[in-house]
C-alpha cells in the first residue's frame, strides 16, 4: 500500500513551510544561551539568569508551540487544498503576525517569565498578543479541516491531519473553558498553570496523531509497503481519539481548580498515549521488515524517520521512569518533542520537490538527522541519569546545586550540555539545508 500526500491544490503550503522553518530558527537561536547556561564551568561566564528564563520561555514556544502548530497547518493546507482557501489565507496572516510578535517580545521590554508548563508565560502584553493573534489563526486553519470530512473512500492519508485538527480545535476549547471558570486572582504560576494543563494535554495528542501520519507517508516514500488493510489502519487512526473522551470526563466530573485535574490529566498523558502503540508498531515493523532501497534521493527523508522512531521511543520509556521534580521530566519531554520534530523534518525534506524546490540530496541532509538526533539522545540520557542523582528541574547556573551532588551528576550535566550542543549543530543543519534547497529551484 502506497501512501503519499498530495500538494496540488494548496497555495499556501510553500508559505507555511517557510513559517515553520522561521519559527524553528528562532528558537534554535534562543536555545544557545540555555544550553551554555547549563554547562558547568561556562555558566559562571553568564551573569544573564534571568534573561535565561526569558529565553527559555521563548524557546519553549517557537519549538513546541509555535513549530509544531506551524507544522501542523502545514500538513492541514495540504490536506484541505483549495477548500475555504480563505480561512487558510487569513489563519496564515495571523500566525506569521504572532510569530514576528513573540520572536521580538524579549527585545521591546517582555520579561517577567513564568516557568509554568505546556505554555510558559512572559507577563508582558505583547506576550498575550502574540499568542492570541498566533491561537486565532490556528483556530481558523482546524475549522477549515473540520468541515472537510474524510469521505468513506478517502485514503489513509486523510485520517491522521483530520484526527489532529479534532484534537487541536478541542485543546482550543478546553483552554477558553479553563478561562472563564479559573479566579483570575490566583498567583499568576499558580493560574497559568491550570490555565493551560487540560489544553496542553489534549494538544499532545495532536502532536502524536501528526507524528503517526509523518510516519506512514515517510516510510512509503522510503520503499516500504503497508501490508494492513486501509481499513484497519484507518480505524487505528480514530482509536487515538479515545483519550478525548477520557478528556471531557475530566472537565465534566472535577473543578477546573482541582488537584484532581492536574493529577487525572497526568494519568492521562501517561497511560493514554498507548493508544498510540498498536499503529505505531505496525509502522515499525513495516519499516524493518520491508527492502528498502538505497536512493539517495529519500536519504535524508529515511534517516529522519529512524531517528524519530529512536528518540520517541525513548522519550515514551524514560517517561516511566520520572520520580520528583528533576531533569528527567525534560529527558522524557524532549525525547517526544525531538521524535516528533525529526518526523516534521523528515516531512519537510519529502515535500520540499514537491512544492518545487531542490531535492535535499547533499551529504550534509543524510547526516543532519543523525547529527540532531544523535546529540539529542546523549542530552536526554544525560538528563536522565542527572535526574536519578538529584539534579532538580528549571534551575541555572550556580542554582543547580552540581557541588553538592555526587559527581555522576555533574559528569551527567556536562554530558548532556555536550549532546546539546551537538544538537544545536545539526538543527543549525537542517536550516541551511531547507534554505539551499529553497533558494534554487528545482532542478530541471
Amino acid at each position: 500500500m502506497h501512501i503519499s500526500i498530495s500538494t496540488e491544490n494548496s497555495q499556501f503550503a510553500s508559505s507555511w513551510l517557510k513559517l515553520s522553518v522561521v519559527s524553528l530558527i528562532a528558537a534554535g537561536l534562543f536555545a544557545v544561551l540555555l544550553v551554555l547556561s547549563r554547562a558547568p564551568g561556562i555558566q559562571d561566564l553568564i551573569p544573564w539568569i534571568d534573561f535565561f528564563h526569558t529565553a527559555l520561555v521563548v524557546h519553549v514556544n517557537l519549538s513546541v508551540l509555535f513549530w509544531f502548530m506551524s507544522f501542523s497547518c502545514l500538513l492541514w493546507s495540504l490536506y484541505a487544498g483549495s477548500r475555504y482557501l480563505i480561512l487558510d489565507k487569513l489563519a496564515y496572516y495571523l500566525c506569521v503576525a504572532g510569530t514576528v510578535i513573540l520572536i521580538v517580545a524579549p527585545f521591546l521590554g517582555a520579561g517577567k517569565p513564568l516557568i509554568n508548563n505546556y505554555i510558559p508565560v512572559l507577563q508582558h502584553p505583547l506576550f498575550f498578543w502574540a499568542t492570541g493573534i498566533y491561537a486565532l489563526g490556528l483556530l481558523l486553519q482546524t475549522l477549515r479541516v473540520l468541515m472537510v470530512v474524510p469521505a468513506r473512500d478517502s485514503g489513509i492519508a486523510s485520517y491522521g491531519p483530520y484526527v489532529a485538527a479534532i484534537f487541536t480545535f478541542s485543546s482550543l476549547v478546553a483552554l477558553l473553558v479553563s478561562w472563564l471558570v479559573i479566579p483570575s486572582d490566583l498567583e499568576p504560576i499558580i493560574y497559568y498553570e491550570y490555565l493551560f494543563w487540560g489544553g496542553g494535554h489534549i494538544l499532545q495528542f495532536s502532536h502524536t496523531a501528526l507524528l503517526l501520519f509523518s510516519w506512514l507517508i515517510l516510510a512509503s516514500y522510503s520503499g516500504g509497503n503497508l501490508a494492513f488493510k486501509e481499513n484497519t489502519v484507518k480505524w487505528l487512526f480514530i482509536i487515538l481519539l479515545l483519550p478525548l473522551v477520557y478528556a471531557l470526563y475530566i472537565y465534566l466530573a472535577n473543578d477546573v481548580f482541582a488537584p484532581e485535574h492536574l493529577t487525572e490529566f497526568t494519568l492521562l498523558m501517561k497511560y493514554g498515549g498507548l493508544v498510540a502503540v498498536p499503529l505505531g508498531v505496525i509502522i515499525f515493523l513495516d519499516f524493518f521488515k520491508s527492502k528498502y532501497h538505497k536512493n539517495r534521493d529519500i536519504a535524508a527523508a529515511k534517516a529522519a524517520l529512524i531517528c524519530s522512531f529512536i528518540l520517541f521511543v525513548a522519550g515514551g520509556v524514560i517517561g516511566f521512569l520520572i520520580n520528583g521534580v528533576n531533569v528527567v521530566i525534560p529527558a522524557h519531554y524532549h525525547g517526544s518533542i525531538v521524535g516528533v520534530t525529526l518526523a516534521f523534518m523528515g516531512i519537510a525534506y519529502y515535500l520540499l520537490p514537491k512544492l518545487g524546490y531542490r531535492n535535499p540530496v547533499s551529504g550534509m541532509a543524510r547526516l543532519q538527522p543523525y547529527i540532531y538526533g544523535g546529540g539529542q539522545l546523549v542530552q536526554i540520557i544525560g538528563w536522565t541519569i542527572a535526574g536519578m542523582h538529584g539534579v532538580q528541574r528549571k534551575s541555572a547556573g550556580a542554582a543547580q546545586g552540581l557541588d553538592s551532588l555526587p559527581e555522576i551528576a555533574s559528569v551527567a550535566m556536562k554530558v548532556a550540555s555536550a549532546g546539546g550542543g551537538i544538537s544545536i549543530i545539526g538543527g543549525f543543519l537542517f536550516w541551511i539545508v531547507v534554505i539551499r534547497s529553497m533558494w534554487i529551484k528545482k532542478d530541471s
